[in-house]
């Protein structure tokens, strides 16, 4: 699916999703300067424009067309925004966003009911900003091998798609690094609150006979895994699932895995592959975010 380039549709789709998604203001006694729909657009645009909550700020304080989209009559201190950050984004409150946006997406049918496919897999993002040339470059001529090591722990999320849409269906945050299926069960049971998921497609990092009867047996989902065997030979696996994977295996059908393969890099040339994040629970809300507006971007036509 094309992703939307244009800040102010992007703004006018978040606004209108968080405002079905969330009550105006969180107390009745809240000041009532900014509405939650309204902060939670600012933090998308932030995204958007792969800027800093400063940023962002300027970048509002010029857009006179931004303000009138959003309903701004002033606009908010990067402080606001940065507390607004920690409570909109909590983990329930993300998944009231997505619900949202998710069921917008339906509604105007570029999503199905019930999801036919999706795809799972993991990726790490960086948790700074690093020139790999200059990491390169250092690597040919530096006896230090200090300066050519890389961080050995990294943001990590866990995305199940919808192949058809590109569509995220749900995000678990980590850090890596760690084996995918470390968040296999976490994925499912987020997935299946959102959508009804037909068949899931996983590589062989998810392999493992139990993690087939659990999506089967507790979900009614049909999981195609490839098994994974530590040497060359003929003998089939013992797991019933396991061994059926070996014996009717559906290349065709798996073939679209590399969908969500395409989302991860939609996910990274359009919003980019670093957090600004730094501490752990701070990654993992924009990890949440960035799911979210990737999620915008692709609905917004419809709107």
């Amino acid at each position: 699916m094309q992703t939307s380039k244009s800040p102010k549709q992007t703004a006018r789709v978040a606004y209108l999703a968080a405002k079905e998604a969330l009550p105006l203001y969180s107390h009745k006694y809240s000041p009532k300067k900014f509405t939650q729909p309204q902060l939670v657009a600012c933090l998308v645009l932030k995204e958007f424009f792969t800027t800093d909550y400063r940023g962002i700020t300027a970048i509002l304080e010029d857009s006179s067309d931004l303000k009138k989209v959003l309903e701004l009559k002033t606009v908010p201190h990067y402080t606001t925004l940065q507390k607004a950050a920690h409570k909109l984004l909590s983990k329930k409150t993300l998944q009231k966003l997505m619900a949202g946006i998710l069921s917008r997406a339906t509604k105007e049918k570029i999503m199905d009911p019930i999801i036919q496919v999706a795809a799972l897999d993991g990726t790490g993002f960086e948790s700074h900003h690093v020139s790999n040339y200059f990491v390169k470059r250092k690597e040919r001529t530096s006896a230090d091998k200090y300066q050519t090591s890389h961080y050995t722990r990294f943001p990590k999320v866990g995305v199940v798609c919808d192949i058809n849409t590109h569509l995220v269906i749900c995000g678990i945050p980590e850090r890596g690094p760690k084996f995918d299926r470390t968040h296999y069960r976490s994925a499912l049971k987020e997935a299946m609150q959102q959508k009804t998921i037909v068949t899931l497609l996983a590589d062989a990092g998810y392999d493992g006979e139990a993690n087939h009867i659990h999506a089967r047996k507790r979900y009614g989902i049909r999981t195609i895994i490839p098994p994974t065997i530590g040497r060359q030979t003929d003998t089939l696996p013992k797991g019933k699932y396991r061994r059926l994977m070996r014996t009717h295996w559906p290349k065709q059908l798996y073939g679209q895995r590399w969908q969500v393969e395409t989302v991860m890099s939609m996910l990274k040339r359009n919003l980019g592959s670093a957090l600004r994040a730094r501490t752990y629970w701070s990654q993992c809300r924009e990890i949440g975010l960035r799911l979210f507006t990737h999620n915008v971007m692709i609905v917004l036509p419809c709107f």
